[in-house]
């Protein structure tokens, strides 16, 4: 990419920026999707003097790093810092943009977390002496990232150069601390997508929202077990030059929990030209919805049959966080929309697909056995398709009713009963795909005393598919994009979502969905309309309402929508796209710049 004015060139006021955070190169969560998506906007504006340093995991950067020894400059603080037993490692991160890369080893640094921890007390009375692995391994990483830029920092080429340092979560935090403490001149902007304390109450069941004012953090931190990293999430965010956060009810929380108003609003974009045109998605709607439409002659038809032609796909998808991503709410809401089209007495058929991934043996062996049984018989088909295709033509033309008999030779007709008797089944199809190994598992349980339990007169059907979409699971064998390409409408009623990327994405695949107002991009979508009637993404209010008052809400919606004729549906396509183009990463790239901005103004112009 280049630069496309002059203007935006002299947008940067940065010489150089290092972007840190514990995803980079290491897929663990929503913040790797962040850095991954914008690395290509990042290098347009900062070309090769942007840097991002993360962890040095080498079973997890195959194929994703490629190591290389053109970053000369770094060369004497690579084995300054080799000294110190801290290994560093430098080249490209092989995603869109190929940006430069810094990975440290800090294994033969762990002699050090004992001292690292007790600074943390005595200059922030951070206690983490009963602090668990997880909060020990990104101290001492982050800590080794602030002596990189330190080290850095002391490089003739550098010293008369604006530098930024851009910190991501409290697991950073020892970093951004360690360069306030020795007073290196670096500005500093740290963001927390979602806090500490915010995720541990929306985790305990707990409607934070509502009662901001009566929380005690420090207590509840300490209640909820989080008190380490809340204190270093809270100290690093009042030490930081800038303070950001991803979304508007994200900045809620944080300015009651942390203390600090945050500085800039940093939301998640997406690269709209990875995804396809809208005539494309049109056309892979179609090729999609046909394939789970085979999936669910194996899973369903085995057992009883339903108007294929008269069918939705909705479906929910996200980590298995039970009450934060508003599961609970969205099947007691499925239980009344199923009571609903059997009291209306619809003739439309909803499939919901729950790709939520958790705890599997295997796939379930009747359900291989179906998909064999189901393949023997299109298979069978094949062989005679030449001469059926030209019967069928025949009694066409010569104006014949077309019957079996007509079709099919005697034999065939037998062999084909024979093989169709195999594969009936007696009983229920099963709520999921896989055996689990959790038998109490809670969204199985909470399907079952709501009575949606895949019996033949319910309009709402259930498939719980709870593994990674990755394109070759043994099923549908189709990827997570492809999967949402079939579906018309994706639920994603969380409880806690600072930011997001669901529906987003969803809309960006052309896809309709549902999203809550407590989630950040449902408070961005909020923002963006005036208008009561919503289309293409629609917007469940949660914020100071009821679960009861959510519930009805919602099954309301899915009801409503249930009903939308094919153009309604295609009008919902068209604007769910439209919306997704205004949450660009060429849009909200531009609030990194000003974030950027502000940390050197304040320390490279005061």
């Amino acid at each position: 990419m280049v630069f496309k004015t002059k203007k935006e060139l002299k947008s940067v006021q940065a010489d150089y920026v290092f972007e840190i955070s514990w995803e980079v190169c290491n897929k663990v969560g929503g913040i790797y999707t962040v850095l991954k998506s914008k690395a290509s906007q990042m290098v347009n504006f900062y070309r090769q003097n942007y840097y991002l340093i993360g962890p040095y995991f080498p079973e997890k950067i195959k194929g994703y790093f490629q190591e290389e020894t053109s970053l000369p400059e770094f060369k004497n603080v690579f084995e300054e810092l080799e000294k110190r037993g801290i290994k560093c490692y430098s080249g490209k991160w092989l995603i869109e943009g190929g940006p430069n890369v810094v990975l440290i080893d800090f294994k033969n640094f762990w002699p050090k977390i004992n001292q690292i921890k007790a600074e943390l007390w005595q200059d922030y009375k951070i206690d983490s002496l009963e602090s668990s692995y997880d909060f020990n391994e990104s101290a001492l990483w982050a800590r080794t990232t602030g002596l990189f830029i330190e080290e850095v920092s002391k490089i003739p080429k550098f010293q008369k150069k604006k530098i930024i340092a851009h910190f991501h979560e409290w697991l950073s935090g020892t970093g951004l601390l360690y360069l306030k403490k020795n007073k290196v001149k670096i500005g500093t902007v740290f963001s927390t997508h979602a806090t500490v304390l915010g995720r541990a109450l929306s985790w305990h069941n707990i409607d934070f929202y509502s009662k901001l004012v009566q929380i005690d953090p420090e207590k509840e931190s300490v209640k909820r077990n989080v008190k380490d990293k809340h204190q270093l999430e809270k100290i690093t965010t009042q030490n930081s030059d800038v303070f950001t956060t991803t979304s508007e009810i994200t900045a809620l929380e944080a300015e009651y929990f942390l203390g600090r108003k945050a500085d800039f609003l940093l939301p998640n974009g997406l690269d709209l030209e990875k995804f396809l045109n809208f005539e494309e998605i049109v056309s892979k709607h179609q090729i999609q919805r046909e394939r789970l439409k085979e999936f669910l002659l194996f899973y369903f038809f085995p057992y009883y049959i339903f108007d294929l032609e008269n069918l939705l796909f909705y479906f929910i998808t996200g980590r298995y966080e039970f009450r934060s991503k508003g599961i609970d709410i969205f099947i007691k809401a499925l239980s009344r929309f199923n009571q609903k089209l059997i009291k209306n007495k619809s003739k439309k058929t909803i499939i919901v697909f729950f790709w939520i991934p958790a705890a599997v043996k295997e796939i379930k062996p009747e359900l291989l056995e179906t998909k064999e049984l189901l393949k023997d018989i299109k298979d069978s088909l094949e062989e005679v398709y030449g001469e059926t295709r030209e019967k069928t033509l025949y009694a066409i033309v010569s104006g014949k009713k077309i019957t079996e008999k007509a079709l099919f030779n005697k034999d065939f007709s037998f062999e084909l009963k024979k093989k169709l008797l195999k594969l009936k089944r007696q009983g229920l199809p099963s709520l999921t795909t896989h055996n689990l190994h959790n038998s109490q598992d809670l969204i199985l349980k909470s399907l079952q005393e709501c009575g949606l339990n895949n019996k033949k007169d319910d309009k709402v059907k259930i498939v719980f598919y709870p593994i990674y979409l990755t394109g070759h699971d043994g099923l549908t064998n189709l990827n997570y994009q492809e999967s949402v390409q079939a579906c018309h409408l994706g639920i994603f009623p969380s409880f806690y979502e600072p930011w997001g990327y669901t529906p987003l994405e969803t809309a960006a695949l052309g896809v309709a969905s549902a999203t809550s107002d407590l989630s950040g991009f449902g408070r961005f979508y909020q923002g963006l309309t005036n208008s009561k009637k919503q289309s293409g993404i629609f917007l469940l209010k949660r914020f100071n309402k009821t679960d009861e008052e959510s519930i009805e809400e919602l099954s309301d919606f899915l009801y409503r929508f249930s009903q939308f004729s094919r153009k309604e549906r295609i009008e919902n396509k068209i604007h769910a796209r439209k919306i997704a183009a205004k949450a660009a990463w060429k849009i909200f790239i531009k609030n990194y710049l000003k974030a950027h901005n502000e940390a050197v103004r304040k320390v490279y112009e005061n």
